[in-house]
């Protein structure tokens, strides 16, 4: 039979796909020996048969109370005793940290009773009303689905009556009133009154955390986070320990290591006389964790040395939770903890200089996101700025964009294409849909440990906690701040390392790590304003060329002209997987490639073709010159060719009105011409009709001119010394016969030029694969080419039946809503449709040519994801473009790492 549920003292951290990450490593902390609250976990197999039953199983509740049962014995308390009340927490927990899931509920088996015992048993009338109406809140809201603004409200005329500035000011007497208003408030809302017996809370509880995994916030987030739906939470009921019995109680959260700069030492936020939730939402604004110290001197002492040991035994940052009760420290959670981009880099070198992890295992500590969001602009220093306020840079970025107030207004604009920064007095859960779509978030209240400062680190986005002076009217949607008023639509930048918030725009300028990556270590470490992004410049230099010492996989970059090829090898490219050549002929040479293709005789194309030769030439030497010594695949002119013609419609209005006014004349009839010429060549859909090697075998003189011009720059720059190193790439092949034809012309023609100057060349000739057929017949290709470079975005569009120009808007959103899609595969590879084609194509490719060069040069050769692929598919290379060399370097070393120590990405 399943075993349901689990005491924490049954696990351990490697459990996290059965007893979820909490869960896990609550088990993991009890092994330790730290003071973990008993409790148990109800599994993630729960949840899934639940979701597939719409039932909890009714073996849970039997394991439940055996299992309530030993926690009551380890505790000496019992749940709705009249004397000594044993009070729970309910939280979810599912595999991955999920900031959509069922908010925690607390003093779970509190009823109109036992909030009299447990005034008696803590000799403190106002705590025990207070926990009450805790319970009566947070089951109202997360359990019930009340509008949780409704206790809010009330709270808030509480507050005013009694003119307390915050909850901590109501005496006993308000907070029963409180509770009173609150119990009116479920019976109103639901139509029954709230539950008064504690196993039925429980068991409530417990149904609620598992309808929480399929909340919109929750889906949300995993599409965002790409977390499989089938995974489900699993369950952690706990026994209440209590921070809020006075000044010698309190809670906090900590860090092992500050996770916005990677820094060791004492981070965190610690609240007297507080449940852990009021530090989480923000609503009271905490106390650095270090006061702890002055505060009790014995409990700081005992917290430090549990920080020490978990980090010592996870070797990571850690993300702690605690309560202190009446001078007792209890430990409630850890996890390794989400860090910024900055501080990834940071505490993965400090870990290995501390020996704690090895190089490789510090390459798997961090990613290309990461680094990508290192190598964003950031505010210059010197430029005008208008500060209104300074909060706590929470996770670091420069972020510029419109104020909105609300999930609504965020998502609408994010779609009209804004940049927006939502602004909150303090975020929950229910914001996570408008944290998504924001470039940055501000918040008023909260500390680093705030809702708003984990979640928007997690997300790598940049956000600014805790600024006081912010008076932030959601009803109105305006921020006050000293004499300035800032409303929905005026445009905020906000500083995520530094929690400056400034008035407008502000100009921006590359950041130290990209100067690094573009110049140099040196030039890097002298663009760094202060020692911290130093040290994070010499972490990325580190963990960079560590990952460029074990990769297999090169890295080349999609470049058209020599600009973006030096800019490319700045930054570490090994030569160019891709010049797409129809680039060089948009603007001002695109009416030279019409006259080729509408020549209606040789004589008229042979004078198009002569005036392209000489800029075309000059092309490829600028190419070439950039990636001097360095391999550069040259793709042959592949555009749909609508692309190089008159506009079918407008050559047709204008014959029509020319006609209706009765004009004539040689301009009449050229555009006469013209309609008939390019009417004869329309198509229904150009993307799979006249381009690529079907365009060069119809017109055989455009890839004749591309040719000769890659061979005569070739002569040009070996008489200059520079070792030219093209390999010219037919696109669109779908037959080995396609590409013999090709060959045999290259080879002619590179022949022809050698012989007239005196040289001897042999240029590589090999072909894109992006269609199935391809891939398929790759063994047959292979008999004539000389590489392989898989086109991945045609070969997605070939695959799927997708356009990518029109699905991406046309239905795509719905099918990411609906599990059809986790994301885009133009994004990220299909490695299950489009990625078998490849290792198909790979493998039947060296199946005929054993030391066939096989790389990849999609849009995919920058992303992460799909850069793990393409290592264990066994391509020698990936191309990306420029900006993305770096990550895919960091990616291709990973690559390595994780799959030696049998991990995933």
């Amino acid at each position: 039979m399943i075993q349901y549920v689990h005491m924490f003292s049954e696990g351990d951290r490697d459990q996290k796909d059965l007893l979820g990450g909490k869960g896990a490593n609550l088990a993991e902390m009890v092994k330790l020996g730290l003071p973990v609250p008993p409790g148990f976990t109800i599994t993630t197999d729960a949840c899934r048969a639940y979701l597939s039953e719409g039932q909890v199983p009714p073996e849970v509740r039997v394991e439940v109370t055996q299992r309530l049962r030993d926690v009551e014995d380890l505790i000496g308390r019992q749940l709705g005793d009249y004397e000594e009340p044993l009070l729970l927490s309910v939280r979810s927990g599912a595999k991955f940290s999920m900031p959509g899931m069922m908010d925690t509920v607390l003093n779970v088996g509190l009823n109109d009773d036992s909030v009299e015992a447990l005034a008696r048993f803590a000799s403190d009338e106002r705590f025990a009303w207070d926990s009450y109406r805790r319970l009566i809140q947070m089951f109202g809201k997360t359990v019930l689905d009340i509008d949780g603004e409704l206790f809010s409200a009330i709270m808030d005329r509480a507050e005013e009556a009694a003119g307390a500035r915050t909850e901590v000011g109501l005496d006993a007497e308000d907070l029963k009133q409180v509770v009173a208003e609150f119990k009116e408030l479920v019976l109103k809302e639901t139509g029954s009154p709230f539950p008064q017996t504690p196993r039925k809370q429980v068991d409530m509880a417990i149904e609620a955390v598992f309808r929480s995994w399929n909340t919109e916030r929750a889906r949300l987030y995993r599409r965002r986070e790409r977390i499989p739906d089938d995974l489900g939470t699993a369950v952690n009921v706990q026994a209440m320990v209590f921070g809020n019995l006075g000044e010698t109680s309190g809670t906090g959260v900590c860090f092992t290591r500050d996770p916005s700069s990677g820094h060791s030492g004492v981070y965190g936020d610690y609240l007297p006389n507080a449940q852990g939730e009021d530090v989480v939402a923000g609503i009271r604004n905490t106390l650095a964790l270090a006061d702890l110290e002055g505060r009790d001197e014995t409990v700081y002492r005992e917290l430090r040395t549990a920080m020490r040991r978990l980090e010592t035994h996870y070797r990571d940052l850690c993300d702690i939770e605690f309560t202190v009760e009446r001078g007792k420290l209890w430990m409630l959670q850890t996890r390794v903890g989400k860090r910024t981009a900055g501080a990834a880099f940071r505490v993965a070198t400090q870990l290995v200089d501390e020996d704690l992890i090895t190089m490789d295992e510090a390459l798997e500590r961090v990613n290309g996101e990461q680094l990508t969001q290192l190598l964003f602009p950031q505010f210059d220093r010197d430029a005008d700025r208008t500060l209104v306020a300074v909060g706590m840079g929470a996770s670091p970025g420069a972020a510029v964009g419109e104020v909105v107030f609300d999930n609504a207004s965020a998502e609408a604009r994010k779609a009209e294409g804004a940049s927006v920064i939502l602004v909150r007095r303090e975020t929950s859960p229910d914001d996570l849909p408008g944290m998504i779509a924001a470039a940055g978030v501000l918040t008023a209240r909260g500390g680093k440990t705030s809702h708003a400062a984990v979640v928007a680190r997690g997300m790598g986005k940049c956000a600014v906690v805790g600024a006081e002076d912010l008076k932030v009217d959601v009803t109105a949607k305006e921020i006050r701040v000293g004499e300035h008023v800032v409303r929905q639509g005026d445009t905020l930048a906000i500083d995520g390392k530094t929690g400056e918030v400034f008035l407008g725009d502000v100009h921006v300028v590359d950041s130290p790590v990209m100067t690094y990556i573009s110049e140099g270590i040196e030039a890097g470490e002298a663009a760094a304003e202060d020692s911290e992004t130093k040290e994070l410049v010499q972490a990325v230099h580190r963990l960079l060329t560590h990952a460029d010492s074990r990769r297999r996989l090169r890295v080349r970059a999609n470049a058209d002209t020599g600009e973006d090829a030096q800019r490319a090898r700045d930054r570490g490219a090994e030569g160019i997987g891709l010049c797409r050549t129809e680039h060089q002929f948009l603007g001002e040479r695109r009416q030279q490639i019409e006259r080729v293709v509408l020549a209606e005789t040789d004589e008229e194309r042979e004078t198009a073709l002569a005036e392209l030769l000489p800029a075309q030439t000059q092309d490829f030497v600028s190419l070439l010159t950039a990636m001097d010594g360095l391999p550069t695949t040259i793709r042959l002119i592949d555009p749909p060719l609508h692309e190089f013609l008159p506009d079918l419609t407008d050559l047709t209005v204008k014959v029509a009105l020319a006609e209706e006014r009765g004009e004539s004349g040689p301009e009449v009839d050229r555009a006469r011409e013209l309609r008939d010429a390019v009417r004869s060549m329309h198509e229904a859909n150009p993307m799979l009709g006249l381009r690529g090697v079907r365009l060069g075998l119809k017109i055989p003189e455009l890839f004749e001119l591309q040719i000769r011009a890659i061979a005569e720059a070739v002569v040009r720059l070996r008489k200059d010394g520079k070792d030219p190193q093209p390999e010219i790439m037919v696109p669109l092949i779908g037959s080995n016969r396609e590409l013999v034809i090709v060959r045999d012309q290259a080879e002619r023609i590179i022949a022809e030029v050698a012989e007239a100057n005196g040289e001897s060349m042999d240029l590589p000739i090999g072909c894109m694969i992006e269609l199935p057929r391809a891939a398929l017949t790759a063994n047959r290709i292979a008999q004539t080419a000389e590489f392989f470079s898989f086109g991945t975005n045609d070969l997605t569009q070939t695959t799927w039946g997708f356009s990518r120009d029109d699905v991406e808007t046309a239905f795509f959103p719905r099918y990411l809503e609906n599990g059809v899609l986790t994301i885009s595969p133009f994004e990220t590879l299909d490695a299950l449709g489009v990625g078998e084609l490849v290792r198909i194509g790979v493998e039947k490719g060296r199946s005929t040519q054993p030391d066939l060069k096989a790389g990849i040069c999609g849009e995919h050769g920058g992303d992460p994801e799909s850069i793990h692929f393409f290592h264990n598919a066994g391509l020698d290379y990936v191309s990306c473009s420029p900006f993305r060399v770096p990550v895919a370097r960091l990616e291709a070393g990973r690559a390595v790492a994780l799959t030696e120590s049998g991990s995933s990405i």
